[in-house]
C-alpha cells in the first residue's frame, strides 16, 4: 500500500462525524500521514488517530 496524507476532519467525517463540533479548524486542517492509505483504515484506528491528535492539540496549547 501506498502512504497517503490526510486532513483529520477526513477521518472524523468519515466515522465520528458527530464530533466535528468539538474540533477547531487548526486540529481539523491537521495533516496525518496514513501508512496504508485512507481506504484501509479502520474504526478502530481512526479513533485511535483522533484521540492522539487531541492530546497533541492540548499540549501545545498548554505550551503557550
Amino acid at each position: 500500500m501506498d502512504m497517503e496524507t490526510v486532513k483529520l476532519s477526513q477521518i472524523v467525517m468519515k466515522w465520528f462525524p458527530d464530533m466535528m463540533p468539538f474540533f477547531n479548524t487548526e486540529e481539523l486542517n491537521s495533516r496525518i500521514l496514513l501508512r496504508d492509505g485512507f481506504t484501509v483504515l479502520e474504526p478502530e484506528d481512526a479513533l485511535e488517530i483522533i484521540h492522539y491528535s487531541i492530546c497533541e492539540h492540548q499540549s501545545s496549547a498548554l505550551l503557550h
